[in-house]
């Protein structure tokens, strides 16, 4: 492996995002002097954003319904933490998840997706874990899904959506649906998201990862979304003491920042919208090169990754001592360069050959490069991207034929 290759120790640390909206910087800036800290769970300003946010998706809510936190890990660690029992969670999930569940305790069970998409179970492969778990003594508590999808990058159909949170609140689950991604739908004009809470508002906990999809990444910020009724409010407040108990208070300029982002304003809508073109054009061009070299791969949909799957490929990959994905991964993230995590780092067993697929770097390593091309009418038109792709496409080919 090269040497200046990124370590693969944490593929969920998030990646090199587009340049910093000017906006949402001179926000930042205005408030570093703010020595009076945020709450824990979040301040008026940020929570009512966060209400407004969702309302306009449909959901109506009250600000105590709503907690931040410096990130969707620490989020999603207090969530499953407060919810106790087992988590359930999809094969593949984004690499997060599990060793969160493990941290806060909770026994992980993977099941498998169905062939139409990634993100939520199989619903009969659900039922079926479910009482396999209760079987074994076990207890059930959470399903952690994601509609719109990492790693794979599709989006969940609503029929198959509603069948498996069904199945979930009538085995008395909590749902969290994880909805960092349903604003970078590629086609959102031609592509429909209903989110679970729209569904079973009373059993579905919405977490909203703002880092990467509406604030720069190396600004942490999250919001959970948390039901009025039910199990909602006894649930919040326990978050909340987990949260206080670690200090997990987000700091004033990046809690200001996430309140913009929340608001939606025009340049914030703009770049939003222009983001999720950029991330469908080179999506859509990388999934042709996958296909060119007899690689599997769902459609993406949604955000910045494809889940590429190399089974057809064994016999070719195993001549050159390619054998599962732990091989894979270290092949690929040498021969490009960057990071290709294997499926084994998102729940997939190391036998099957399978990688995440990230767009953004062949955008170029700069930040004009990266605004260069989100700025183009035409971003495969670019020099420089246009090369990324054509050398992507050359390391596949390669494998593919031997």
């Amino acid at each position: 492996m090269q040497a200046s290759l990124p370590a693969l120790t944490d593929v969920s640390a998030p990646e090199r995002g587009l340049p910093v909206l000017p906006e949402l910087a001179a926000r930042l800036a205005g408030e570093a002097a703010r020595s009076r800290p945020e709450p824990v769970g979040g301040g008026e300003e940020l929570r009512a954003a966060a209400c407004g946010y969702w309302a306009r998706r449909g959901l109506p809510t009250d600000p105590e319904q709503v907690v931040a936190a410096p990130g969707g890990p620490p989020l999603l660690l207090a969530l499953l933490a407060a919810a106790g029992g087992d988590v359930l969670l999809t094969r593949p999930c984004a690499a997060w998840y599990a060793p969160l569940a493990r941290l806060a305790g909770s026994p992980a069970f993977h099941v498998p997706v169905p062939a139409e998409c990634g993100g939520v179970p199989d619903p009969f492969a659900l039922l079926e874990t479910v009482r396999r778990i209760r079987a074994e003594g076990g207890r059930p508590r959470v399903l952690l899904l994601s509609a719109a999808d990492d790693p794979t990058g599709t989006l969940a159909p609503p029929e198959i959506l509603h069948e498996v949170c069904e199945a979930a609140v009538a085995e008395r689950m909590t749902v969290i649906s994880d909805e960092t991604w349903r604003d970078a739908r590629h086609h959102p004009g031609g592509s429909v998201f209903l989110g679970p809470a729209e569904m079973w508002p009373e059993h579905v906990v919405v977490l909203t990862d703002l880092a990467g999809a509406l604030t720069p990444t190396a600004w942490p910020a999250a919001v959970a979304r948390f039901p009025a009724a039910g199990r909602g409010p006894a649930l919040r407040a326990r978050v909340t003491e987990a949260l206080a108990a670690v200090r997990a208070e987000l700091p004033p300029p990046v809690a200001a920042a996430a309140a913009y982002a929340l608001a939606e304003p025009a340049p914030v809508r703009a770049r939003t919208a222009a983001a999720a073109r950029l991330h469908g054009t080179l999506a859509a061009a990388t999934r042709e090169r996958l296909v060119a070299a007899r690689v599997l791969s769902r459609p993406p949909q949604t955000g910045p990754y494809l889940y590429a799957d190399l089974g057809e490929l064994r016999t070719v990959l195993a001549a050159r001592a390619i054998t599962d994905s732990v091989e894979l991964e270290a092949h690929l993230s040498a021969a490009l360069g960057r990071p290709v995590p294997g499926g084994h780092r998102f729940g997939d067993a190391p036998d099957e050959l399978r990688v995440r697929i990230s767009t953004p770097p062949l955008l170029g390593a700069t930040d004009a490069e990266r605004q260069r091309a989100l700025d183009a009418p035409d971003p495969l038109a670019l020099p420089g991207v246009l090369t990324a792709l054509t050398e992507f496409g050359s390391v596949f080919r390669d494998l593919a034929d031997g």
